[in-house]
Parts: structure tokens; sequence; C-alpha cells
């Protein structure tokens, strides 16, 4: 009977792995994954309401390169070869002025952008930039120690015109006006409201200073450039950051100071050569100065305007000096020579018109010569007694003598206009001698003046013509686009993580039944048992989720009463051999509670149904729990009769109508159980019981921790050897194993109690039974969290 297989028809060898087994344990646990997808969606959508959104902006720029065009068309294939240059090169260093620490630091020192607002929201904090702050602060302290702080700090507003300020540690100040002076650990400094209403009451807003350094190397790090092309010498700018205006501002700025710095480095000979110019031009301007006015100074020390107009001026004055010189001698000759004929011819006629030039000589000359021709006149009629002749003889010897006074005086002032002239017609010979020497000086001067003015107006206009090339220079990058940027945030990216929730939904719960799969060591299908236990399986019972523990009855239907029914079937062939008397079926198992006493019942149960005579004898003295599960309290039990050789077998049986079936209770707890089941009383009842029954069951101790079982194992008929699923170690199978092998407990066969019909045998089907009523099911959730 030992080698009866017929109820554990599987191949021994069969370790193939039965995908369809491996998928259904995973979804037999479907509700831990729709649980977990749940969980998984609903937490990233919370990460994704309360994270920060990141907006990447890009700027696109030409980078001038000044070796483009260098190559004819057909030669640029070999660029890549390496066999020409290339704008790879000047694109890799442009990337890299880019990039550098000095620019970046240009672009967050103009921008301010070490000093960061934050307005509270109801979960995470609002990052603002700029126009959209309501308030502006200037602080005060040298940017030596400004570009060190490290802390925050928060303004609320108590009224239109007052805030108060909060430090890290919510530590509030007193009022202060907008627009006040106020000092705090970390320098001086003014707040002012942007705009008049912006900023409303209690309203608070959150100042975060952070280190100049961490600041630059955090946007260093974030600027990507890449080139648009390997052909062209574009690139593309982009920045990711979660306010997009700020992130715009920060890449034109880039921009704009990077042409700054290219323009001033292409400049820079032409501010060398202006420099040099503006000092050069306030030297030689020094000399001119000086040269202008050692000519002046020369000029007035000789009294001179222009010397060759003077020189010119002073010769045809000399001229006219000898020529009024000669004037002067003649006058002066005609008056001598008038005064000498005057003395020389007394009373004679005077030479007239001879052009003496004093009126009063000519006048009384003239006179003269009259009164003289009238007196010859008269005289030719007359003497010289006539008074006539005597009265004009005394008027002409007046008018002599006045004529001679008269060239006497004239003669003294031709002499005294003689030298004087004369003293004139020295000096212009001297100013006409002294002209070409103060020429040679002049000229010697006006040279210089010359040289002087010519290297100044040739300085000025070489400044202008710089100052020119200046404003025309070109910068290095052309602004194809400007900054810009969508409104959807590149990150975090919607659709992975939701797809990443999803999957993490799956996993964790796959991941932990996995986990708990390798940890479990216990038993919970078939065919775990049956690939230890070659034993025949007489079938498997149901869990029951009923408060019951008889779950047989006459008109019961549900799967676990049918599989009571199947096992009493099962039963009839493995006893097909015991042919006279009661047959005595032991049941056991290898630990306390796999369910051997429910089993006991339940199958006394199930045989008194056929309408046969059916004795359950509780034989596990040491811990009785039939009257429990029967409800029943008995005052003698098979450990009164054992320990009592006056008590007959009739006096400890006892019925249960309701069951129709008869019973013994184990009653006390012995202190030597094993002794009295070995005293030879037992095998009287046992006896008795084949004697007056169709089927004796003996509920027995379970053999892994007494050795009551096996004492009495030689009076069974057959032994019904329960493993209760996802109770039992896998590694206690090797007990039921050892008892089938080596042949100690006869005719031995398995039951697996308390099996999963969602999850069957282990072969990838259900029970079957499934189609009877078994009255109304609790819903999922609550089946969810049913232990």
């Amino acid at each position: 009977m030992q080698d009866n297989n017929q109820f554990n028809p599987i191949n021994d060898n069969d370790e193939s792995i039965n995908l369809r087994e491996q998928l259904e344990n995973y979804l037999f646990h479907w509700k831990w994954f729709v649980l977990g997808i749940a969980v998984a969606l609903i937490g990233a959508f919370f990460y994704l309401r309360y994270s920060t959104n990141q907006y990447t902006v890009a700027t696109t720029i030409l980078v001038d390169d000044k070796n483009s065009g260098g190559l004819a068309s057909e030669l640029s294939a070999f660029q890549d070869l390496g066999m020409f240059g290339s704008s790879k090169a000047v694109l890799d260093n442009e990337i890299e002025l880019l990039k550098s620490k000095s620019l970046a630091e240009s672009v967050v020192k103009s921008l301010r952008t070490n000093v960061e607002f934050y307005i509270q929201g109801n979960v995470i904090e609002s990052e603002l930039f700029r126009g959209n702050a309501p308030v502006k602060i200037n602080f005060f302290s040298p940017d030596s120690v400004f570009h060190k702080l490290d802390t925050m700090f928060a303004v609320s507003t108590t009224s239109s015109s007052t805030f108060i300020l909060k430090d890290a540690a919510g530590k509030k100040s007193k009022n202060h006006n907008f627009g006040e002076l106020i000092k705090t650990s970390y320098g001086e400094l003014t707040i002012t409201p942007l705009t008049t209403g912006k900023f409303k009451d209690n309203e608070e807003v959150i100042i975060k200073i952070v280190p100049f350094e961490s600041v630059v190397n955090r946007y260093r790090n974030a600027l990507q450039i890449q080139p648009v092309s390997k052909q062209a010498s574009v690139l593309q700018l982009s920045l990711t950051d979660p306010v997009k205006p700020k992130a715009i501002e920060i890449l034109d700025n880039l921009v704009a100071q990077y042409n700054n710095d290219a323009v001033e480095d292409k400049n820079l000979t032409a501010k060398n050569t202006n420099d040099f110019i503006n000092q050069r031009i306030l030297i030689v301007n020094e000399e001119l100065s000086s040269v202008e006015k050692g000519a002046e100074q020369f000029k007035r020390s000789n009294q001179l305007t222009d010397l060759a107009t003077e020189a010119g001026l002073a010769v045809q004055s000399k001229s006219l000096v000898e020529k009024e010189v000669l004037e002067l001698n003649t006058q002066l000759k005609l008056a001598e020579y008038v005064s000498d004929y005057v003395n020389a011819n007394p009373g004679d006629l005077i030479p007239a018109n001879l052009g003496i030039g004093d009126a009063s000589v000519d006048g009384n000359t003239e006179k003269y010569n009259q009164l003289v021709l009238e007196r010859n006149r008269i005289l030719k009629g007359s003497s010289e007694i006539n008074p006539v002749i005597v009265n004009l003889n005394g008027q002409i010897k007046n008018l002599e003598e006045s004529i001679k006074q008269s060239l006497k005086n004239s003669k003294a002032a031709l002499k005294i206009s003689l030298n004087a002239i004369k003293g004139q017609q020295s000096k212009f010979a001297s100013t006409i001698s002294e002209v070409p020497q103060q020429e040679r000086m002049f000229r010697d001067m006006q040279r210089q003046q010359q040289i002087m003015e010519t290297i100044y107006l040739y300085l000025l206009q070489k400044r202008e013509e710089n100052a020119i090339t200046m404003a025309v220079t070109l910068p290095s990058a052309k602004i194809i686009d400007t900054a810009y940027g969508s409104n959807t945030p590149v990150a975090p990216k919607r659709n992975i993580i939701y797809l990443a929730a999803l999957l993490l939904g799956l996993l964790i719960p796959f991941g932990v039944i996995y986990i708990l799969a390798l940890l479990d060591n216990k038993i919970h299908t078939r065919k775990e048992v049956e690939a230890m236990v070659k034993a025949p399986i007489l079938g498997d019972i149901p869990k029951s989720n009923l408060e019951t523990k008889i779950v047989v009855s006459d008109s019961d239907r549900s799967s676990i009463a049918e599989s009571f029914r199947l096992l009493r079937t099962n039963l009839n062939f493995m006893l097909t051999s015991v042919k006279d008397g009661g047959k005595t079926i032991f049941i056991t198992s290898t630990v306390s509670g796999e369910g051997k006493t429910f089993v006991s019942i339940n199958l006394a149960a199930v045989l008194s149904l056929t309408d046969k005579k059916v004795l359950l004898i509780g034989a596990d003295i040491r811990k009785p729990k039939i009257g429990d599960y029967l409800d029943l309290k008995y005052e003698k039990g098979l450990t009164h009769y054992l320990m009592d050789d006056t008590m007959k077998v009739t006096d400890i049986i006892e019925s249960v109508n309701a069951l129709n079936f008869d019973f013994i209770s184990s009653s006390l707890i012995p202190p030597n159980p094993s002794e009295l089941l070995m005293n030879g009383r037992f095998e009287e009842v046992l006896a008795y019981g084949k004697q007056h029954y169709d089927y004796v069951i003996v509920d027995t101790a379970p053999v892994n921790l007494v050795t009551d079982t096996l004492l009495l194992s030689h009076l069974a008929d057959m032994f019904i050897y329960v493993v209760r699923a996802n109770y039992l170690d896998k590694r206690l199978l090797s007990i039921p194993k050892m008892m089938y092998e080596d042949k100690r407990l006869p005719n031995m066969a398995v039951l697996i109690n308390s099996t999963d019909l969602e999850r069957g045998y282990g072969y990838g089907y259900g029970y079957g039974y499934t189609y009877y009523k078994e009255g109304a099911k609790k819903p999922w959730y609550k089946k969810l969290f049913t232990k």
C-alpha cells in the first residue's frame, strides 16, 4: 500500500519552469499591483504639482570666424581630415570664452542674481525675479564682504509704508519705513517698494543671499553651448532655470558682456593709440604755446606786427624822409640865396616864386617888389626927395628888414626840420639794417611754429580717425536669435515621471512579492508537497473563513464541504484492503496548528452523512481541542479511561446528535501521556470501536513534537498526514518524507489543508467547485486586509 501513487500522478523528474504558473503567482496579487500603481501615480501627481518647474531658454549667435573663406569650396572637404584649418578651433576657443568664470562673474555682478526673491506658497516657495519682485533692496556692503554672504531674511509689511524684518530663526525686528537705512548683521541696506500697491499688507517676501562663487559656478555648470552644425560658425547657448525671465536676461546679458569684452579686446590697440595721441597733443600744445608766446614776446620787444610790411614801410618812409631832406635842403639853399641877394642888392627887386615855403616871405616879397616897382616908376618922373618916394623908400626899407628877418627865421626853422628829418632818416636806416637779423630770427620762430602746428593738426586728424575706427568696431558675435524659451517646462518631464511612477508601481509590488517569495519557507501549493513527499495526495481542503469549525452538513454545497466529500471518496479507495471490522483512520501532522483536529471532526461528519457509524477519538491528550471545537464539556474522557481500570469504554463515549457521530474526548491532560497510551487500555478502545463502528477516526498528536503517535501507529489501518498550506515550513517536509519512505506510518497519505482556491494547486488551475453557492462574499477591499 505504501507504493500506491494513484492520487499523485506527477513526473518526479519535471524540473522545467512553468511560466504560466510564475505569472499566475504574481497575478494572484493583482490588487496589490493596482494599489501600487495608484499610489505611485498619486505620488507622481503631487510630486509634479509641488516640484519646481525648469524652463530651457536658448539663444543663437554667429561667431566672427577670421579664418573663414580661406579655402576654395573644392578643398573644404579636406577640413575634416585636418589637412586645412577649420573653424572648429575658433568655435572651441569661443565656447571656452563664453563659459569662462570671468564672464560669468560679470553677468552675476551685473544682474545681482546672487540675491534671490521668494514668496511662500501653500507648500513650496516660488522664486520671483526683478520686475515680479515687489521690493528692491540696495546693499551698501563692499563686494568683498557682500559676495561671501550666505543668509536669508524675510520682509513682511505691516502697513503701506512700514515693514519688519525676520531673520532665518524667525526673530522679528522693529518697524522700519520704506527707504530707511537699516543696519543689520549682514550690512547696511535700504528697502523700497517697486510699485505702489504691489506689496500687499501682511505679505511676506523671502530674500536669500547666496555666495557669489556658488552662483557663478551654478550658472557655469548649467550653461550649455553646442555648435549648430560642423560646417557653420553658429553656436546655440541654452540655460535651464526655474524662472524663465531670469534665464532670458542672463543669456542676453552674457552675449552682451561677451561682445563688449570682444570689442574691448579689438579696440585695445586703438585705445593705446588714442592715449598716445592725447598725450602727444598735450605735449605739442604746450610746445606750440611756448613758441607762439616767444614770437609774441619777440614782436612785442621789437614793436613788430608784420616784419615784411614794417620793413617795406621803413624803406618807403626812408625814401619820403630823404625826399623831404632834399626839399628842406632846397628850401634852405633858396632862403640863403634870397637872403644873400637881399643883403647884396638892397632896394632891388627880390626874386619871387622861388618855392620858398614860408608864406610871409612870399607875401612880403610880393609887396616889396610892388613898392620897388612903384618907386622906380615914380622916380622916373620925380626925385628922391619926393615925399612919396621917401614914403615908399621907408616902406621898402621896413619890408626889406621884415623879409630879412623872415628869411632868417625860415632858415632856422628849416635847419631844425632838417635835423629832425635826418634823425628819422637815421632811424629808418637803422631799422632797415636790422630787418635781415629780425627776419632770420622771426623766420626761425615761424618755422618752429609751423612745425608744431602741422604736428598738432596731424595728431587731431589721427585722433578723429582712431575714434571712428573704435566706433565702427564690430563685435565677435552677431545675435541671430535673442534669448527665447517655451512656456512648457522641460523638467520635471511629466510623461517620463508618470511612466516611471507606473513602472515603480509595478516593480515595487513585484519586488516585494519576489523577495517575500525568496524569504518565504512555507508550503503554499500541492505541487511543492508532491515535489518533496512521494506519498499519495488525498486532496486539498480549501481555506475556510467561517467562524464555525463544522463546515460539513447534509445541505451544504460549498467548496470546502465538497472537498471533504472528495476526501471521503478517496479514503474508500485507500481502505479497499481492509475487509473485517471497522476501519481505523489515524490523523496526524508535523506540528501543532495544522488543522488535524479540524479535519478529524469534519471527516467524521462527512462519513456520518452516508449512514455510517463513526467514532471520533481525541488521542492528542497533551493538547486536546475536540471539545472546544464542538463546544461540548464532558467530565470523563480518554484520559480517565486510561488511568482507571474499572471504567468501561461505553462510559466515555458521547453522542453528538447534531452531527450524527460519537466521540471520545481527551478530557484531562495527564502528566505521563506516553505511559498511559502504552498501558494497553487504548488498544481496548480501538477494539471496541472496530467492533461497533464502521469508521474509527483518531486525532493524534503531531509526530515532530512527541512520540505518542508513533507508539500507536501499528494500530492504524491508514494514516492521514495533514500538511497545512501557508503554515508549515518547507524544511519540515523532510519529516513526512522520512515517515513515508521508512514506512513508520502504515498506509500513509497526505492531505493538504487550508489551500487557497484562487491560487489553485500550483498547476495553473483552480479548485473547480466555485459554481456552488458559498454565501455572500466579502468585497475585495475587505479581503485585501483579511489575514
